[in-house]
């Protein structure tokens, strides 16, 4: 990031923490909020029958302790803060919500997404920006700089293009990138305001791949480690995502034709066809291939489609060529390459923002977790903190 470009400390003081003894079951029965039931039931990936089973209530009943018709039993709390894994406290009301419609998510995988992942993913998203929203309250982040999305502080004047090439050209242009390889691209995004996430993989994040939101107050995408660890799938995910916050921020999510326009777009955004052009071989020479992969950051196959897109390849010979590229996989020059090894590509914006807050008022991990009423190894993950866990060693 550029110097003026780093987080800031916000100069305003925060109001000290209110007393940290836990509320009683009747005082959360008593103010029970029921969006928060619903949003602690979609994060544990959990319906409201497996709830209800497990508490030993009715389906209708959690049904309505989430609409707010009714309120559960105080002796109720207890048992839904253990089965949803989160603390008492986290059902009260009072702290920041940032409620989404999941028709506001655009989601990498969406045909082999199932609904209580897109849903658990939506709720994720919620908890990342009210995290931000804890942080932003003790440092400035970077201004939100991005064409066309309604909460940003620097506007360019003029909307982008809406069709992906353009657009793609003239986010170049206005981040002042030029139009040669893009390095470190999950940095600059971070630099001009986006949020972006790499949560720990489970069986759901594998599934739903990426998503992202330009809903709340702050764009925020989220990058889940793919099945094949691989840098470059890992950046194309990050632009492809840029391409739906930049294109389709207004609009519902869910259409086949706007996976097709982001995938454009991160193609015209990593590889802008009049400067890679000249580079293309005009035959599938995956050698060459293999090399313009390290100086654009972008896989082989990717390289190979722009090669057929603009018109250097025919289909069949395309299909001949990944047919030989698939016989290379593990070798050389052609192995995926983890994410890890590219700190560039790796969020920590986040973790700077609550390093700096640490350091300058004295926030800690416990006390950010009363505040968000989460658990503290919630706090951790979406940090991006390490786990802290003592470690086992048996001695012969």
């Amino acid at each position: 990031m550029k110097d003026d470009d780093r987080l800031r400390l916000v100069e305003e003081t925060v109001p000290p923490e209110s007393g940290t003894t836990a509320p009683s079951p009747q005082a959360v029965a008593d103010a029970f909020d029921g969006t928060r039931l619903t949003q602690a039931r979609r994060l544990a990936a959990l319906t409201k029958k497996e709830v209800a089973e497990r508490i030993g209530v009715s389906p209708a009943a959690v049904g309505q302790y989430e609409a707010g018709v009714t309120r559960p039993r105080p002796d109720l709390v207890p048992l839904l803060a253990e089965v949803l894994a989160v603390p008492a406290a986290f059902f009260l009301p009072g702290r920041p919500h940032g409620k989404l419609d999941g028709s506001m998510a655009h989601f990498r995988s969406l045909r082999s997404t199932r609904a209580y992942q897109r849903a658990k993913a939506v709720a994720f998203v919620e908890q990342v920006w009210e995290l931000t929203y804890a942080l932003e309250k003790r440092v400035r982040l970077p201004f939100v700089d991005l064409p066309g999305f309604a909460g940003g502080e620097v506007h360019s004047g003029s909307a982008l293009p809406r069709d992906p090439m353009g657009a793609a050209r003239a986010l170049r242009a206005h981040w002042e990138l030029g139009t040669g390889p893009i390095s470190h691209l999950v940095r600059h995004m971070e630099s001009r305001g986006i949020v972006v996430v790499f949560p720990q993989a489970d069986e759901d994040a594998v599934t739903v791949d990426a998503f992202s939101t330009s809903s709340l107050p702050r764009p925020i995408v989220v990058l889940t480690p793919n099945r094949f660890d691989d840098v470059y799938r890992h950046r194309f995910t990050a632009a492809h995502e840029l391409g739906h916050l930049v294109l389709h921020g207004d609009a519902a999510a869910g259409d086949s034709q706007q996976e097709r326009e982001a995938d454009s777009f991160a193609a015209e955004f990593l590889t802008p066809r009049d400067s890679i052009l000249p580079s293309l071989p005009a035959r599938a020479d995956l050698r060459r291939l293999a090399e313009l992969r390290r100086v654009w950051g972008v896989s082989v196959d990717s390289l190979l489609y722009r090669c057929r897109e603009v018109g250097l390849l025919s289909d069949s010979a395309a299909g001949r060529a990944y047919q030989r590229l698939a016989a290379l996989r593990g070798q050389p020059g052609f192995a995926t390459e983890p994410v890890s090894g590219y700190p560039g590509e790796q969020p920590v914006l986040l973790a700077q923002a609550f390093e700096m807050a640490a350091a300058e008022t004295g926030l800690t991990v416990p006390a950010l977790a009363r505040e968000l009423a989460w658990p503290m190894a919630r706090v951790r993950e979406l940090i991006g903190l390490p786990a802290h866990r003592p470690q086992l060693r048996l001695v012969p």
